[in-house]
């Protein structure tokens, strides 16, 4: 440990010598948040993969279904493909494209779509059975007792299904969102592709209120996605979630008088400063803000002012500041992955600063008027902490400057690549390179791992997992929050 902590004091010394905080390649920086993906993708591997040291993995998935569910995305550092996260990524990814994709170098927006349709290909799976979707690939005991590379998994893959009328508003409304939200990031590119995931979307919704309750309500499910990926603040968001992005998808009124007349009771109103997989609302109230901003959808006010009360919380100047910060300036939230946090709150400032610029408004906070700018400054204070202006002086992305975490919790990074070591590793043979200290031997290029505690204090260590694992939905947000500093760099 004082070896490790060593370590970072020369980090912090060298950080300091040549001026990291200087400024930021915010282009390289989104490029490299887009790769990672691809050292999360499951299933066959394209020719084109660029972290070379993947190989195909998870062939069997949906075997005791007789389905087909390869592919997708591993949510993190594990082997486990978890329906809710994932869906959720692929929301995101989609979002970030839909807003700020005509801000990204022609390469990068095609690589982002690369991305989306990687988790969009494996959800239109997961829904391709009449009133069933499936949840989850993989049983998470047997994954999290093994340290094992995804070429080698001989952890049960067991399938895990809901079936109507058993409910699963959570994961089939945030699989609505991504599938809506998908048809029209494709809807220039593959007009057909599009429509394929709109109808899907519907299909999805439908099954989502018909059958009202949480995934995690059923045995067969709960013990594998619990404590992973409860559905802890219950289904309601994901309802209204989906809701929201079918409307903006489709311009249906019928969609839009659902968001109307089930606001309330579906818990719109919730000031919650939190918005990541499992809770929507604040996300949902900026989403529909849009059309109350730029279209005066007056009807749909009630989001707005919680949109707005949901950044007031935010802003350090506001009376209603309510949410905790570090020394360093970094949004912090007890539990483990904070750096989620840090990156789906600066996607909605910069979406809702995208909407207050284009009608020249801004936020009433009490006796504070927040602008665009505010906004944005804001925003780009949480993404120059993670790229390394922090009192660590780290990148919390790896792959991004020279100092960033070597030892992230991280299975196929930690262990030699197959091409490095082509004899199979079996599921306890992989301790040793958990236990070592040394550098997992394969970069995964551009994962931001979960980050710093409430102090600013890092310790380059795969154990502690809430600090050192990488996830796509930390990544996903980041992905438009680059894109629109690579086009604007200088904010400040």
């Amino acid at each position: 440990m004082k070896a490790l902590l060593w370590q970072f004091q020369i980090a912090v010394f060298h950080a300091v010598v040549i001026g990291m905080g200087s400024g930021h390649d915010y282009t390289e920086a989104l490029s490299k948040a887009i790769v990672f993906f691809e050292g999360q993708r499951s299933g066959v591997l394209p020719r084109d993969q660029r972290l070379n040291w993947r190989e195909d993995s998870g062939l069997s998935d949906g075997w005791n279904y007789n389905t087909d569910l390869t592919g997708g995305y591993y949510d993190a550092g594990d082997n486990v493909k978890f329906g809710f996260p994932m869906a959720f990524t692929t929301t995101m990814l989609a979002w970030s494209v839909l807003e700020f994709g005509d801000l990204m170098p022609p390469t990068e927006l095609r690589n982002a779509l690369f991305a989306i349709r990687w988790g969009t290909d494996y959800l239109l799976k997961t829904v391709s059975q009449p009133n069933r979707i499936f949840v989850q690939v993989g049983d998470p005991s047997s994954d999290h007792d093994c340290w094992e590379r995804p070429e080698d998994m001989d952890t049960s893959r067991t399938t895990y299904a809901i079936d109507a009328p058993n409910a699963a508003s959570d994961v089939a409304g945030e699989t609505a969102a991504a599938l809506a939200a998908a048809s029209m990031a494709f809807r220039s590119s593959d007009p057909g592709y599009a429509e394929t995931l709109l109808r899907n979307s519907i299909t999805a919704f439908q099954f989502a209120d018909n059958y009202r309750g949480s995934y995690t309500d059923h045995d067969n499910v709960k013990y594998a996605a619990c404590p992973y990926y409860c559905d802890f603040d219950g289904y309601q968001d994901e309802l209204l979630w989906g809701a929201a992005w079918l409307r903006r998808a489709t311009e249906d009124d019928d969609f839009l008088n659902y968001i109307q007349s089930n606001g309330k009771t579906l818990g719109a109103d919730d000031n919650i400063n939190e918005f990541g997989w499992e809770n929507k609302h604040a996300g949902v109230n900026v989403l529909v803000s849009k059309e109350v901003v730029e279209g005066n959808m007056y009807s749909l006010e009630s989001y707005k002012s919680s949109a707005e009360s949901f950044l007031c919380t935010l802003i350090p100047e506001s009376p209603s500041l309510h949410i905790q910060y570090t020394p360093g300036g970094l949004v912090y939230r007890p539990g483990g992955s904070n750096l989620q946090h840090a990156t789906s709150i600066a996607f909605l400032e910069l979406v809702y600063a995208n909407y207050l610029s284009r009608t020249s408004q801004a936020i009433n906070c009490g006796n504070v008027y927040v602008s665009a700018q505010t906004l944005r400054q804001h925003a780009k204070r949480q993404v120059d902490y993670i790229l390394g202006d922090n009192p660590m002086g780290l990148s919390y992305m790896v792959g991004y400057s020279n100092y960033y975490p070597q030892r992230i919790h991280h299975r196929g990074s930690s262990l030699p690549s197959i091409k490095d070591h082509p004899q199979f590793i079996a599921c306890k043979e992989g301790s040793i390179y958990y236990n070592t200290t040394n550098p997992n031997p394969n970069v995964l290029v551009g994962a931001i791992v979960g980050g710093p505690d409430e102090n600013d204090n890092y310790l380059d260590d795969r154990v502690d997992f809430r600090k050192s694992e990488p996830t796509t939905y930390i990544n996903a947000p980041f992905v438009g929050v680059l894109a629109y500093f690579a086009a604007n760099p200088n904010i400040s």
